[in-house]
């Protein structure tokens, strides 16, 4: 029931009801002519319906409307028309309603829209005139007004129906305002830029905000960390930065290198363990890399655990496979270089692989050289590696023989090379007398020279000359085998001993074949040089250990030592590049992590 509407006792009068529903079904039908407004609308505040559906009202709602009914004629209903139907206080203005008073409801939808006393408030009405409808409402306004009532009130100050409280969604969005500028306010006086952050969802109090910048405090990140990364702080320290933290930390991830991990990728604590992590880890260890190494690998290139595993990473091991890098060989190369699976095929590895071969390399040499020295695609093909070649071209070494410089020296490549040569340069000229003609020779020998260090060169060239060699001799012997400038000093004197003492050489001979010093004692010099001496056959040093083990047995049946294959100096051949991997290939000549300019260094 209407509660609100005022109970009838003022008005009545005795008439009768059904002329007045007859006169109002005229009016809804059409057959009556419309009224204007009663004069007395424009000074009387009360209630406006806009009547614009069929409403079936309850018996309370149904008095009020007739109540509110305009005057037939134009003129004032007389208070004895209003005495089974009337409300006390209320002045009748405005057009027309049709109703019924039996079997209305006891609620309605006029009862749910009331929020105030009902000749204070506006409701909206839709209609249609249907058949056999308790309540017809034709769509024309009703103004009701009462004297008695007492003015309306501002509808800021309503009073609310429900039991509960809403805020607006002004007031809602108003909060979140006042809540952020608070954030952002702490964030500035810790030195964070939070511009960056419009649009993130952040904490709603400052204590939250605080938490999550202490805790990236303790993990080593500075405020210069935050601001290079501000998102960081839309990350939950327990959804999110925890989570994260605990599967690294199981995977063997070192906390030691936690720090620098963040730096370089923080956008690993926005992710998901199960959907982005977990997946890409199965990825790597798919690729024969070894549980032991995957966070070592992780450790390299944090990066990897934002790629997706259907783009970069297949296409770049596909395509070094396509080219004949070795399956089994896969897993150790992403090990030593996991920057690959970040590389993109058409930008990097196919023009850097298309470009050695341009320089006289074969595919499958190339192969091997990703093989044993996977960063080689890291150098910059436009800013190291072609300014590079050029600046060895300027120094004399040939073009047919880069191929051979970059297949014994990949590094090279990628090095300040032309710095380099042009101290060597100037180091070889002054202490070893090697000209400007020649010096392009001992780096088509030997291209480490670039990178051997001023105090190692000048021991091994007093070594020689302490041996009693004439500077003049020292520079052909060097220019013949550069690697006499980067062996280890105890084997280059065990050798030089046997030769004098049990071989009875002389100079001349190691002049002619300086290569001597790089041959093992134990392993070749002493077990040939004791069957030679069995069979009492004289031959050159070259002619002795110049030549496998399998070719030297085939020489020890021959009658005569043929002059034919008495090879003075020992060179490079590129078809070891092409000849298949034994499982248990140690590698290049040179260990990976060795550096010239440390000091002493063995060529074996």
């Amino acid at each position: 029931m209407c509660s609100r509407l005022p109970s009838p006792s003022l008005f009545h009068h005795a008439g009768s009801t059904r002329k007045v529903l007859a006169v109002a079904k005229k009016i809804v039908l059409g057959k009556y002519p419309q009224p204007p407004e009663h004069p007395a609308l424009s000074s009387l505040p009360g209630l406006s319906l806009q009547t614009r559906e069929t409403h079936l009202l309850c018996q309370s709602c149904t008095d009020a409307v007739v109540a509110s009914s305009p005057p037939i004629e134009q003129r004032p209903i007389h208070r004895g028309t209003m005495r089974a139907l009337g409300h006390p206080g209320i002045t009748i203005s405005g057009t027309y309603v049709l109703f019924s008073p039996s079997k209305t409801p006891t609620f309605c939808f006029g009862c749910l829209t009331q929020q105030i006393p009902f000749t204070r408030k506006i409701l909206d009405f839709s209609g249609s005139i249907k058949k056999k409808s308790n309540v017809l409402i034709t769509s024309r306004s009703f103004t009701t007004s009462s004297a008695s009532l007492a003015p309306s009130v501002p509808s800021s100050r309503r009073p609310s129906s429900s039991l509960y409280a809403r805020p607006s969604l002004l007031q809602m969005k108003d909060e979140r305002a006042a809540n952020r500028a608070r954030v952002y306010e702490f964030l500035r006086g810790l030195g964070i830029v939070p511009d960056e952050l419009d649009g993130l969802e952040l904490p709603v109090t400052v204590d939250v905000m605080r938490e999550r910048v202490d805790f990236l405090h303790s993990l080593g990140l500075t405020i210069e960390d935050i601001n290079n990364y501000p998102l960081v702080l839309g990350c939950s320290v327990k959804k999110n930065m925890v989570p994260v933290l605990d599967y690294l930390g199981k995977l063997g991830v070192r906390k030691a290198t936690i720090t620098e991990f963040l730096r370089r990728y923080p956008q690993v604590l926005h992710a998901s363990v199960v959907v982005d992590l977990a997946p890409v880890v199965k990825y790597l260890q798919g690729l024969d890399i070894k549980p032991g190494d995957v966070p070592r690998v992780l450790e390299r290139y944090p990066e990897l655990l934002g790629f997706k595993l259907e783009g970069t990473m297949s296409t770049s091991v596909a395509y070094l496979i396509g080219i004949g890098v070795a399956r089994r060989e896969l897993g150790g190369v992403l090990t030593r270089y996991p920057e690959i699976l970040g590389m993109r095929v058409g930008r990097v590895i196919k023009p850097f692989v298309e470009y050695l071969e341009s320089l006289g390399l074969p595919r499958l040499a190339v192969a091997r050289l990703v093989e044993k020295r996977p960063h080689i695609l890291g150098f910059g093909l436009d800013y190291q590696a072609k300014p590079n070649v050029e600046a060895l071209l300027e120094f004399g070494i040939r073009k047919e023989a880069l191929a051979s410089v970059i297949a014994q020296y990949p590094d090279i490549m990628g090095i300040e090379l032309k710095a380099k040569l042009v101290s060597q340069q100037s180091l070889f000229e002054s202490s070893i007398l090697v000209g400007r003609d020649e010096y392009g020779k001992v780096i088509e020998k030997m291209p480490q020279a670039v990178s051997l260090s001023r105090s190692t060169v000048l021991k091994h060239v007093d070594f020689l000359k302490g041996c009693g060699f004439l500077l003049k001799q020292v520079s052909r012997m060097v220019v013949g085998c550069p690697q006499l400038l980067a062996l280890n000093l105890d084997i280059m004197r065990m050798n030089f001993e046997y030769f004098q003492t049990e071989m009875n050489g002389d100079l001349e001979e190691l002049i002619a074949f300086p290569a001597f010093f790089t041959y093992g004692l134990e392993s070749t010099i002493r077990p040939r040089h004791q069957i030679m001496a069995k069979k009492g056959l004289k031959c050159s040093l070259g002619w002795l250990l110049n030549c496998s083990d399998e070719k030297f047995k085939e020489r020890m049946s021959y009658d005569s030592i043929g002059i034919e294959e008495m090879e003075t100096e020992p060179s490079f051949d590129m078809k070891t590049f092409l000849e298949p991997r034994e499982e248990d290939d140690s590698g290049s000549e040179y260990d990976e992590d060795s550096e010239f300019e440390d000091g002493d260094d063995v060529f074996m």
